[in-house]
């Protein structure tokens, strides 16, 4: 270690196979005075596939302790060593530990660099055949279903490719929530076991997944989902202004600010939508046909 303040580094890691880690990584973990990685025991069996050892100090870095141990780390930085951060796979801060030592390093003005690696939202995103100009990361969904469905109905709108994480047992859940809320004939792609023995790639409409997750699914997910289309004028039939109501109104907004908020975003007069609500609610409450 030198008097001067030290260096952040976050090392990307390989998302499956060993071969995809960066040139850099191997160097930075061999020089690297403090090693803070979310799985020690992980760290190790990566450091033994790379055939190389860690001479600093090697300290668990993972969502139970990061409040912890952020302010031991960045000790360590303003005394001037050089902390690499590596998680289980891919990037640091990305549904990773990570922000947290970040944010607290620059606040202290300490240089923050890092080694690119393999990501499994950019993976997905290329591999799922969908528009990639513009896209957003949703990360994880909540684990109960009426809060990830209240995420949903907020993204409903949402024109952009979209990138999720989820839990293999929670898929099917997630799948059909996502075409109760989006449609189910919303383009999508669930990616699994990327770049491992087992990579598997199942694209098609929401509705269609949600069926081929029912029988369940194993290893690690990532869901892309295509945006909402870009309607003009007389895209959309009445059935969709009222869904797209609908789901405005179960995320909190009052109907008459929903109508409002469709209308716009369809190009189309208030009245148009208003009256296809009206008829869809006169539609229920009428008697069924004998």
């Amino acid at each position: 270690m030198t008097g001067t303040t030290g260096t952040l580094v976050l090392a990307g890691t390989p998302i499956g196979d060993v071969a995809d880690a960066p040139p850099r990584l191997a160097a930075e973990l061999e020089r690297a005075d403090v090693v803070a990685a979310e799985d020690t025991r992980r760290l190790r069996r990566l450091t033994q596939a790379l055939g190389i050892h860690t001479s600093g100090r090697v300290v668990s870095y993972f969502e139970g302790n990061e409040s912890a141990r952020t302010p031991e780390l960045v000790e360590a930085l303003s005394g001037g060593a050089r902390v690499l951060l590596v998680t289980d796979a891919g990037m640091p801060s990305v549904s990773d530990p990570g922000y947290r030592l970040v944010a607290a390093a620059v606040e202290r003005d300490i240089r923050v660099t890092a080694v690119p690696g393999p990501s499994a939202v950019l993976t997905a995103l290329a591999l799922s055949g969908l528009p990639v100009d513009r896209f957003c990361f949703e990360g994880f969904l909540p684990r109960k279903a009426g809060e990830r469905l209240s995420r949903l109905r907020e993204n409903a709108d949402e024109r952009r490719t979209m990138v999720f994480f989820e839990a293999p047992h929670r898929l099917d859940d997630t799948l059909a929530a996502m075409a109760e809320v989006f449609g189910a004939e919303r383009r999508a792609a669930v990616c699994r076991e990327l770049t491992k023995t087992y990579e598997e790639v199942k694209r098609g409409p929401l509705g269609e997944l949600a069926v081929w997750a029912a029988d369940g699914v194993r290893g690690e997910i990532t869901v892309v989902v295509e945006g909402a289309a870009d309607a003009g004028p007389g895209d959309l039939d009445a059935e969709e202004l009222v869904r797209r109501v609908r789901v405005r109104e179960e995320a909190g907004e009052r109907r008459k600010e929903a109508i409002a908020a469709v209308a716009a975003d369809a190009g189309l007069p208030k009245r148009e939508v208003f009256d296809a609500v009206v008829a869809a609610k006169n539609a229920e409450k009428a008697p069924p046909k004998l």
